[in-house]
């Protein structure tokens, strides 16, 4: 072949074509362009996502039933200003994460990567626990996803929540099962749902706030003005209420967020990642603003935070912040539209949360952490065996047949899920600090990597302390008096020694000591990551290089 694409140098523009005419070099380029993946020198995924599937993935990944429903009770306790502020801090802190894993996943772009790069650059503990904990928090998200299902069909019929959650699961797994590009395919239409259904809403509240609805009022900012930007939470004036409204919003709002990241974990399927990874990364930012920003401040224009269907419990479109606006101005054939649209990003959602949870299990069969049986692959590269272990924790949505409903049940999957997301969040910014440092220590510059993120290390440095943060307060409303709840309380926090358990049983019972502050790069050196990277000799220390050194130039 004799080409093969160069990194850029600018941050992430288009790459430019160099010739490596090292015949080794070459080979590895070859197999680059297979669709087998071999995934961390072990795995059978294969390369098999199109650039424009990535780029759907990218832009609609996330979007699911926190967006259009859970922002809803969040805007009720948090008012305008609330859930603004907490959508920017959130959004900032999920930018800053995904800056840190772009740039490492352009270098090793690998499925399951999140695990993999645990392993080798903060210690195979920490990996461990990540691919559990990650998992967990997107194979429960199957669950919450099917459970939200179940009351959306609800808004328009009576008919049991079981058969609801069985057809949900049944697609879910059907899809997945399949290869990755019916997978990608499914992932665009659905996604293009979303997106247009988001693009619509966007146009009515603009319509709304006009005064260009049948209710022929403009509404401008009333709700800014009265009940005001802030709301009292739990009956607690003045600033503290404020400040607690403020802070009870970023559960939800985390929710919304997590699943971002996932398109980076597709792009490492993608024909061509380190193209995909890098323009994936850099349009997340329009993304946040757009999806998030704007919704959130759109809401806080068109919906008074006093409006009892915000909380009322009911989970279908009745509590989406948007519909009540709709009603509220007059316009009565949209709202079921609406649920409908809801309703596939549920669907949609949830088969993203598979295949990532799949891919977590592939990533610990990768590093040697879980029996080879559970890599297996159909000749279409679908490893079959992760699939179907990641979905059988999607069952748990029947939970919702409790007396609690599925209101209730979705509630406490949402917090499940959220605090295991910011616990990955703050583990990915911890080992690209880690990778940063490594390549400081080992004197590699860098401007050898392919792709280089803005801002580091500091941008990990705000993502990982954010996300910390985030997850401590993310359960605080069962600490205020009067409000003790032992399911409450469990669900915003047993996500921590889930993460930490793994951890601490791994090196009991491989006997090993502790290397997190350790610079020992043995595992950093010695990978070549398909091609994309290769390791040079030289000076006493090992360094990536990037691109591959010409014939006669290697250390």
């Amino acid at each position: 072949m004799g080409q093969t694409d160069s990194p850029p140098s600018n941050g992430g523009k288009d790459v430019e074509k160099a010739a490596y005419p090292d015949e080794e070099y070459q080979a590895k380029e070859a197999s680059i362009q297979e669709p087998q993946l071999n995934v961390g020198g072990h795995g059978g995924t294969q390369r098999r996502l199109r650039n424009y599937q990535v780029t759907m993935i990218g832009l609609s990944s996330g979007i699911g039933t926190g967006l259009f429903i859970g922002t809803g009770s969040a805007y009720a306790k948090a008012g305008p200003a609330g859930l603004l502020l907490a959508y920017l801090v959130i959004g900032s802190v999920l930018w800053c994460v995904m800056q840190s894993i772009g740039e490492m996943a352009t270098l090793i772009p690998t499925a399951g990567s999140f695990p993999h790069w645990a392993t080798r650059f903060v210690d195979p503990a920490v990996g461990f626990s990540l691919a559990i904990s990650y998992g967990y928090c997107y194979t429960i998200a199957i669950a919450s996803e099917c459970s939200a299902a179940a009351v959306l069909v609800s808004y328009w019929t009576d008919v049991t929540p079981a058969v609801v959650i069985s057809v949900a699961l049944f697609l879910i797994l059907l899809t997945n099962l399949l290869s990755v590009r019916v997978y990608g395919e499914s992932e665009v239409i659905g996604g293009a749902i979303k997106v247009l259904c988001f693009l619509g809403l966007v146009l009515v509240s603009i319509v709304i706030t006009a005064g260009g609805a049948p209710s022929g009022s403009a509404i401008g900012f009333r709700y800014w003005r009265d009940p005001g930007p802030w709301v009292d939470y739990d009956g607690i004036a003045g600033s503290t209420g404020h400040f607690l409204g403020f802070l009870s919003a970023f559960v939800n709002a985390s929710f919304s967020f997590i699943g971002v990241e996932t398109v980076v974990i597709g792009a490492a399927e993608a024909v061509d990642p380190h193209r995909a990874i890098p323009k994936a990364t850099s349009r997340v930012t329009y993304r946040i603003g757009f999806f998030y920003i704007l919704g959130a401040f759109l809401i806080g224009l068109t919906v008074d935070p006093r409006a009892a269907d915000l909380v009322s419990g009911s989970g279908n479109a009745n509590s989406a912040p948007w519909v009540i606006a709709i009603k509220n101005a007059g316009i009565d054939a949209l709202p079921s539209i609406v649920n409908a649209c809801i309703l596939v990003s549920a669907w949609s959602a949830g088969n993203a949360y598979c295949w990532v949870g799949s891919r977590m299990i592939v990533a610990l069969t990768t590093d040697r952490q879980l029996p080879q049986c559970f890599g297996r692959t159909t000749r279409n590269g679908v490893p079959w065996v992760a699939v179907v272990v990641s979905w059988l924790f999607g069952p748990l949505a029947y939970l919702s047949l409790g007396s609690g409903g599925a209101s209730q049940a979705f509630t406490w999957l949402l917090n499940l899920s959220t605090v295991a997301g910011l616990i990955a969040w703050a583990t990915l910014c911890f080992c690209y600090i880690r990778f940063h440092r490594a390549m400081a220590v080992q004197g590699v510059p860098r401007e050898s990597l392919p792709w280089r993120a803005p801002w580091q290390p500091y941008a990990a440095w705000y993502g990982f302390v954010g996300s910390v943060i985030i997850t401590l307060v993310a359960g605080f409303p069962v600490f205020l008096k009067g409000n003790w709840s032992a399911a409450d309380f469990v669900a915003s926090y047993v996500g921590i020694p889930i993460f930490v358990v793994p951890i601490v049983v791994w090196k009991v019972w491989h006997k090993t000591k502790v290397g997190f502050l350790s610079l020992s790069l043995s595992f950093f050196a010695l990978f070549d990551a398909d091609g994309f990277a290769a390791v040079r000799e030289g000076e006493g220390y090992r360094s990536l290089v990037w691109p591959p050194p010409a014939a006669g130039e290697g250390g």
